[in-house]
C-alpha cells in the first residue's frame, strides 16, 4: 500500500488548504508555492504514487482532472489566452509528492516548455 500524503490531509480537510473544487473522484487546491498568476492542483482522491500506477480502473478518475481543470481554467478567465498542464513522473520527472497530481498553470505567457533541437 502506499504511504500516505500531504495531499491525502488536504483532501480530508485535516490541514488547511485553498479548495477551489471537490467530489468523489478529484480535488483542485491553489498551490502554496504558485509559478504564476494561476497555479492550481489537481488531484486524484484515490492516492495513486505515480502516473506508472495508474490502472484502467484510473480513467475516471484520471478524465475527471482534465474536464476539471478546463473548468477551473474557465473559472479563472485563463481558458481563451491559454495555460499549461503539467504531470511530473517520478524523480527524474520533477515529482516531489507521491500522489499524482496535475498542475494548471497560467496567467502570463509561458513560452515553449522544452527547447526546440
Amino acid at each position: 500500500m502506499a504511504e500516505e500524503t500531504i495531499f491525502s490531509k488536504i483532501i480530508r480537510r485535516e490541514i488547511p488548504a485553498e479548495i477551489l473544487f471537490q467530489d468523489d473522484l478529484v480535488t483542485a487546491f491553489r498551490d502554496i508555492e504558485p509559478k504564476a498568476p494561476t497555479h492550481i492542483l489537481i488531484i486524484p482522491n484515490k492516492l495513486i504514487p505515480t502516473v506508472n500506477d495508474t490502472t484502467q480502473a484510473d480513467e475516471a478518475a484520471l478524465g475527471r482532472m482534465m474536464t476539471v481543470a478546463a473548468k477551473l481554467a474557465k473559472d479563472a478567465g485563463i481558458a481563451d489566452d491559454g495555460y499549461r498542464l503539467i504531470m511530473n513522473c517520478n524523480q527524474d520527472g520533477g515529482q516531489e509528492v507521491f500522489h499524482i497530481h496535475m498542475h494548471l498553470v497560467g496567467g502570463k505567457p509561458l513560452g515553449p516548455m522544452l527547447a526546440r533541437k
